[in-house]
């Protein structure tokens, strides 16, 4: 029989070999690469200390006070002690307390007269940067020397031994804190591996049970816990597979259950809903036709002047009636999908150009202004009878609504590879609160305002069906001094 190991000397094995595997790399790194880096770090400094201080004396003021600070800031942060030496012989600048020894130290190094070892590691018009060994006192040194641009000499110099006692005392820091943490890791993950192990092989079990539905079934603790991952795995996999079938098929009779209920009870408002708007809607129409019809068989007034005006209202209320049951039966037929859509590439700006003009004889009766730049030909996407119907909407609002300056703005913008219209008139804003509403059906914000008119409250129902049936977006929103309305097409190039 084959033998599995358990998941506790598992996640020690692991955990041992992750945090002693880090360990030989950072030992390796460090003993490989600090001392490396750490010349590398020394050689910029050094080069960028030079530069600093052979601007200073490009701009003759080495010998100010003012660079008293900036020489300090130099020596301290790169750990350098620094000679400046005229051509005469005079020292300008130190940081050497025995600067006279360093003296002819520089000179000596000038002359090739250098005792010692060294190796030029950078060798340039204006200065030499060179690794020195000091055998006497067994020490190796960075060392630059060269002439600055104000023609004084310089001679700068930092110790590398201290990188090498360094880079060995972390390897000793890094070798005892590893076995720290491999010796706290191994005692924290068997405590760890254990606590996971006991539940994971309970819920293993028990998911066995579970797979054939008996969830009834208690877990009894058994002595064998070898297996642990692999029969968690095999376990859970049976138990997905069958609780996953039974809750599916459960879910799915649920969510039509659901749905149908849902389905039954929007019908039912729905009826309820448009019975209700519907004879509201026609009560008050009726109610006209009845009394001037009344009024006419009783010859209330019998002179040909007021007939006329009667069977006028007559007329003029049968002709909403008839208007608002055509916008019904337009709005069923989009809401139900029985109304085909017939898309195709048109130019926008001609269609709304045709509709306001159109429009010229209610703009002049009601003195409005309108603004349209149509400019070059834009084309979109649609239906091009759907789209002049919800424009048309859209402009007869704006121009009933239309109040103060008496001005309507019809603009279009590409964006996205959409071409948004919209339509602005000036006048009272909609109450934020009725934004979202003026779409339901037989919905109005001033029902006596539109009753003058004869609105019904459906035709932006109808927008909102018809770009719905685009798959695209309209909206509403207000301005500062007026209201306007949108609409989205597809753009065509």
């Amino acid at each position: 029989m084959k033998k599995h190991i358990t998941l506790s000397a598992h996640l020690s094995i692991v955990m041992m070999a992750l945090v002693a595997g880090i360990m030989a790399m950072c030992l390796f790194f460090n003993s490989t690469f600090l001392e490396k880096y750490y010349v590398y770090n020394k050689k910029q400094e050094i080069i960028e200390g030079f530069e600093e201080i052979n601007q200073a004396s490009e701009e003759d003021y080495l010998g100010s006070t003012d660079f008293d600070i900036p020489f300090e800031r130099i020596c301290a942060n790169g750990n350098m002690s620094i000679l400046i030496l005229s051509p005469r012989g005079y020292v300008v600048r130190s940081s050497f307390l025995n600067e006279q020894n360093f003296v002819m130290e520089l000179y000596e190094i000038m002359l090739g007269m250098h005792k010692g070892d060294s190796q030029i590691v950078r060798e340039e018009d204006s200065y030499t940067l060179e690794k020195q060994t000091d055998t006497r006192m067994q020490s190796e040194y960075l060392v630059l020397y060269g002439t600055l641009a104000d023609g004084n000499y310089i001679y700068m110099r930092t110790a590398l031994e201290s990188i090498r006692e360094s880079a060995l005392i972390t390897n000793y820091f890094f070798l005892y804190v590893g076995l720290g943490a491999i010796l706290v890791g191994l005692i924290i993950i068997i405590f760890v591996s254990r606590s996971i192990s006991k539940p994971i092989m309970k819920l293993s079990e028990l998911s066995s049970q579970m797979s054939h539905l008996d969830f009834e079934a208690k877990y009894e603790p058994r002595a064998n816990t070898a297996r642990e991952i692999e029969q968690l795995g095999l376990s859970m996999n049976e138990l997905s597979e069958t609780l996953e079938n039974t809750i599916s098929e459960l879910k799915t009779a649920n969510v039509e259950l659901e749905k149908d209920i849902q389905q039954k009870e929007q019908i039912d408002e729905m009826r309820k809903e448009f019975l209700s708007n519907v004879s509201h809607e026609l009560k008050t129409p009726i109610a006209l036709i009845q009394g001037y019809a009344e009024g006419l068989k009783e010859c209330i007034n019998d002179n040909d002047e007021s007939r006329e005006f009667y069977c006028d209202v007559i007329m003029d209320e049968a002709d909403k009636m008839n208007q608002m049951v055509k916008s019904l039966l337009t709005l069923n037929q989009l809401e139900f999908g029985n109304d085909s859509v017939e898309m195709s590439r048109f130019n926008i700006h001609e269609l709304l150009q045709g509709v306001i003009a159109n429009s010229g004889v209610l703009f002049e009766q009601n003195g409005i202004t309108v603004e349209f730049d149509g400019g070059e030909a834009l084309y979109v996407w649609g239906d091009e009878f759907k789209v002049e119907e919800v424009f048309s909407n859209y402009l007869s609002n704006a121009i009933h609504y239309a109040e103060g300056e008496k001005r309507i703005e019809v603009t279009t913008r590409i964006s996205d590879g959409l071409v948004r219209v919209s339509v602005f008139n000036t006048g009272s804003n909609i109450p934020e609160e009725e934004l979202d509403k003026i779409w339901i059906k037989f919905y109005k914000v001033d029902k006596a305002r539109t009753r003058v008119y004869g609105g019904s409250g459906i035709g932006l129902s109808i927008v909102r069906a018809i770009m719905d049936s685009f798959h695209q977006k309209c909206g509403v929103c207000n301005r500062p001094d007026g209201v306007e309305f949108w609409f989205e097409l597809e753009c065509s190039s």
